[in-house]
């Protein structure tokens, strides 16, 4: 059901209590008298005890539904933990990145010659990323940092 067709908790209470309120001037209308005092006394106990049930109903079915409110708290921020070394093969060393003046007019590559002394899968690079060019005295060979990237290779400072 929502919320709109069903009556709320509060309401339901508040009319209670005006059908007793009415219940009891209705009955204490007439002219006092000794004898009716006892009567008045044990009516007015038995609304207080019908009112007394009600509110420990009400107060009792809220926490069979389960509904207990408890402030909103955010989750605490997760700690990064290592990853497993089958990922680790994934991180390059960022000191790798030179820059090469003469491959496209000044770029910056990931050094083979680095990376075969600080990675031990240089072989596992994926070849579409390598490059070799012309530094003017020996051809060179590197490879992209955007293409490493694409494949999931990333430049770590370790």
């Amino acid at each position: 059901m929502t919320q709109s067709t069903q009556p709320k908790q509060h309401r339901k209470f508040i009319a209670v209590i005006l059908a007793a309120a009415l219940a009891i001037t209705g009955a204490s209308s007439g002219p006092a008298r000794a004898g009716d005092d006892f009567g008045k006394v044990v009516a007015g106990l038995a609304v207080l005890g019908i009112l007394g049930a009600a509110i420990h109903d009400h107060n009792t079915r809220d926490h069979r539904r389960g509904t207990v409110t408890r402030p909103h708290r955010p989750n605490p921020t997760p700690h990064p933990r290592p990853l497993p070394p089958r990922f680790g093969r994934y991180d390059l060393p960022a000191q790798c990145v030179k820059y090469f003046p003469n491959f496209r007019n000044g770029k910056t590559l990931v050094a083979r010659g680095c990376l075969q002394r600080n990675y031990n899968q240089v072989r596992s690079l994926p070849q579409s990323c390598k490059v070799t060019f012309w530094n003017g005295r020996k051809n060179r060979t590197a490879y992209k940092p955007r293409c490493l990237n694409k494949h999931g290779y990333r430049l770590v400072n370790r």
